[in-house]
């Protein structure tokens, strides 16, 4: 009887649409985190890591890759066919959103999955779940459960004003910068902080309030590559002087 086949992408904590970049990513996280010199040399690290290298030996290889996913699908295939013909399947399709903050998305994520299922007499199960950096929110994971129940799906969303600084625009960022009368005057460089750290940009002299200044590729991660833009809403408050006129002065004296 032949082993079962591997879930390299569960593995990995990755979905099968996933991108080189991503599952190079998610290795690198992962590697760090169960090395067995950082966890006492553990067997069950020495496991995982060996876990590790080989699904991203086999993923990271285009040609490999390719038929490692031939004989996924041909399996599933076969699962499918076995289940319309053995009644009793068990079949829980399960959904579920996870809220992530924006920087989350683009630096990753570690989650922990659980799922209470009366149908389970094993009671909860608890899965673990990596979203590799530079995740698109709308993203769909596979949590590939254990048994004979099928694989639950998990989608990756921005939590509501989930920071003061930012209002998430499908997948640009937009926050309000306040500046000096003098600057908005004079015009000249300034500095901010996004979600990669302090960018810095340039204010055009005589600019009005509420103008946005666009910085290129500094938003959320797309499902396509790239990133979102942020746009900077420029506010201050005009100067204002009250003084007395000539005529009323002399009407004082």
């Amino acid at each position: 009887m032949s082993s079962p086949t591997p879930n390299y992408y569960a593995t990995l904590g990755l979905h099968r649409r996933c991108t080189f970049d991503q599952i190079r990513a998610a290795y690198r996280l992962l590697a760090k985190q169960y090395h067995p010199d950082l966890n006492g040399s553990s067997d069950t690290f020495v496991a995982l890591t060996q876990g590790l290298n080989a699904a991203y030996s086999v993923l990271a290889d285009p040609e490999r890759r390719e038929s490692y996913d031939a004989e996924c699908d041909s399996v599933e295939n076969k699962a499918r066919s076995a289940q319309t013909v053995r009644p009793g399947k068990k079949e829980r399709n399960l959904a579920h959103d996870v809220l992530l903050r924006p920087d989350e998305f683009l630096r990753g994520a570690r989650l922990e999955v659980r799922v209470k299922d009366p149908a389970n007499p094993e009671g909860s199960e608890i899965y673990s779940l990596i979203i590799p950096p530079d995740t698109a929110p709308g993203s769909r994971f596979k949590v590939p459960r254990s048994g004979i129940f099928e694989d639950g799906y998990v989608t990756v969303r921005v939590k509501p004003s989930p920071d003061p600084r930012f209002k998430v625009r499908e997948f640009d960022l937009r926050c309000d910068f306040r500046v000096s009368l003098e600057r908005a005057t004079q015009g000249g460089n300034e500095m901010i902080r996004g979600l990669s750290g302090h960018l810095r940009f340039q204010i055009p002299p005589h600019i009005d309030r509420g103008t946005l200044l666009r910085i290129p590729s500094e938003g959320l991660p797309r499902p396509r590559g790239g990133r979102g833009d942020m746009l900077v809403r420029i506010t201050y408050r005009p100067a204002i002087h009250i003084t007395r006129s000539v005529a009323n002065r002399k009407n004082q004296t």
